[in-house]
């Protein structure tokens, strides 16, 4: 008998390689048609939690939905019996879902996006992760299709265009048929059965609203140092959500169950910063009773010192000392308390430069600032705007128990080409005068009472330009412009390095060099 020679072998090889592709695709395109004729819930969950996952090989495949309001995803389909939320913007799901650029892991704890908590939350270990977005008719994302722990190594690139393939069958079919409403009462049913659904994600990171990368950062920040109870120093313009980020870090802490106490630094009056910071004995005065101040009253917890760039000198070096030593001393007490107390202090100065004016203590400031955190004003974080102001309209909407109101596109242009000052705060407050002043449901461009801003001039280039251009841009021009600005933000912040920019802007790094050749910038 002939033996086979290396080129018979190969060619055999072949062969059963393209056998075994027919018959996944033949797979593939049986569970899409199955897919097609569903109109239940169940029959969907187990066709994709058990034949999806099989023809994966992975050990779980998952769909999780993305609930824009909320800034969450949650798991809509799933082998866990209980639903489970998390702030969108954690996790490489949630990078999925910011992006709506498929990520493959090969190794999730060594992948600086993965999120933990649903691991410690569920018990669950995961190993590799494939996560592919969901698309709805008009392109916006839904959701996530996810595969964990691929058997016997690692998802490929065949497994992700499977899946991407049948996630975007599973979009189709929440869009366009009667699972939607069992997905939604599901949904509204598990979560009104709290503590059996699953909250992962913090106390307060959702109040943190918006969806661009320099908000994504903070909440991955916030994330990364949970456990910790370091001293935080957060800098930014009034209005750009410091108290929101101070909170977040308590309640995500260890020090969650112990006070958060605020006080505002700029509303205290010289002759009684002691008083109110350290506290008093009785007797010291006619008439004085005794008094514990704002560091007693945070023992355990957390004190928010809001505008602390406002502080005298003199105010600076008694804050200082209790930092240092970790005990304060009451007016008249004979002893010091010892406090345990996390610091997080807030400004809209520009420290360094106060530093520099000798206005503000050095030794304070890197005693504050082991955690340093920049807000962004609303300017520079147009994306979102539109998030915001909808978010404020349901809020108030639902607190004045009022008819929801929606604005029009004018209305959204006009807020979306203003500078917003006052940033989120002046958003805010445009928005409840809009819900006291217009009677019907819609929100025009004419009630927007902000004014108008000149577009700055163009060059001659621009010119040029806008001279071939249509007189309005497309939709497809709008966004490819917004992703060059995100683009060179994220490098210029991160100094050229692509893999931190890549991370801030919710992208693998291969992903990130992908947009740089397709939107021809330079990648080195």
């Amino acid at each position: 008998m002939m033996k086979p020679n290396d080129s018979d072998l190969a060619n055999q090889q072949a062969v059963g390689g393209d056998q075994h592709q027919v018959e996944r695709l033949r797979t593939v395109l049986n569970i899409c048609r199955r897919m097609s004729a569903m109109t239940d819930l169940a029959s969907l969950q187990n066709l994709i939690t058990q034949e999806a996952k099989e023809l994966l090989q992975a050990d779980r495949v998952s769909i999780f939905l993305f609930d824009r309001d909320n800034c969450e995803l949650w798991s809509a389909i799933s082998q866990e019996g209980q639903t489970m939320r998390f702030d969108a913007r954690l996790g490489i799901a949630g990078a999925v879902a910011m992006s709506g650029q498929a990520i493959n892991v090969a190794d999730t704890y060594e992948h600086p996006l993965f999120y933990k908590e649903v691991d410690l939350a569920t018990g669950y270990r995961t190993q590799n992760l494939l996560a592919v977005p969901l698309h709805s008719l008009d392109g916006a994302i839904i959701g996530v299709g996810e595969a964990t722990n691929k058997r016997g190594g690692v998802f490929t690139d065949d497994d992700a265009e499977i899946l991407g393939t049948l996630a975007a069958r599973v979009a189709d079919i929440i869009e366009t048929s009667q699972i939607t409403a069992q997905l939604n009462a599901q949904n509204l049913e598990r979560a009104a059965s709290y503590p059996a659904t699953q909250i992962i994600s913090g106390f307060s990171t959702k109040n943190i609203v918006g969806m661009g990368h320099r908000i994504r950062s903070i909440i991955r920040l916030i994330d990364q140092i949970r456990s910790s109870s370091v001293d935080v120093l957060i800098q930014g313009e009034s209005g750009t959500g410091k108290e929101l980020i101070a909170k977040a870090l308590h309640f995500n802490s260890p020090r969650a169950r112990h006070p958060f106490v605020a006080i505002n630094c700029a509303a205290l009056p010289e002759n009684l910063l002691e008083t109110e910071l350290f506290g008093i004995e009785k007797g010291v005065a006619t008439g004085v009773d005794k008094r514990i101040g704002k560091f007693e009253s945070a023992h355990g917890g957390t004190l928010f010192l809001d505008e602390i760039g406002d502080l005298s000198l003199t105010a600076q070096a008694k804050i200082l000392r209790v930092l240092q030593e970790r005990s304060v001393d009451r007016i008249g007490a004979r002893a010091p308390v010892p406090v345990d107390v996390r610091v997080i202090a807030a400004t809209n100065r520009n420290l360094e430069a106060c530093m520099r004016e000798k206005n503000f203590r050095e030794d304070l400031y890197y005693r504050l600032s082991v955690v340093h955190i920049q807000t962004a004003p609303l300017r520079e974080a147009p994306e979102d705007i539109l998030v915001l102001a909808n978010h404020f309209l349901q809020k108030h909407c639902a607190a004045m128990s009022m008819e929801p109101k929606q604005f029009t596109q004018a209305a959204v242009e006009r807020l979306q080409r203003y500078s917003w000052p006052g940033n989120a705060r002046q958003l805010e407050n445009e928005v409840k005068r809009l819900l006291a002043s217009v009677r019907g449901k819609m929100i025009t461009g004419e009630h927007v009472a902000i004014p108008s801003e000149p577009a700055p001039e163009p060059t001659k280039a621009e010119n040029k330009e806008e001279n071939k251009a249509e007189p309005v841009k497309s939709l497809f021009t709008a966004v490819e412009a917004l992703e060059r600005r995100m683009i060179a933000d994220a490098l210029k912040e991160t100094g050229g390095n692509k893999q931190r920019a890549a991370q801030n802007l919710g992208l693998s790094r291969q992903g990130l060099l992908k947009k740089l050749k397709r939107l021809a910038l330079p990648s080195s």
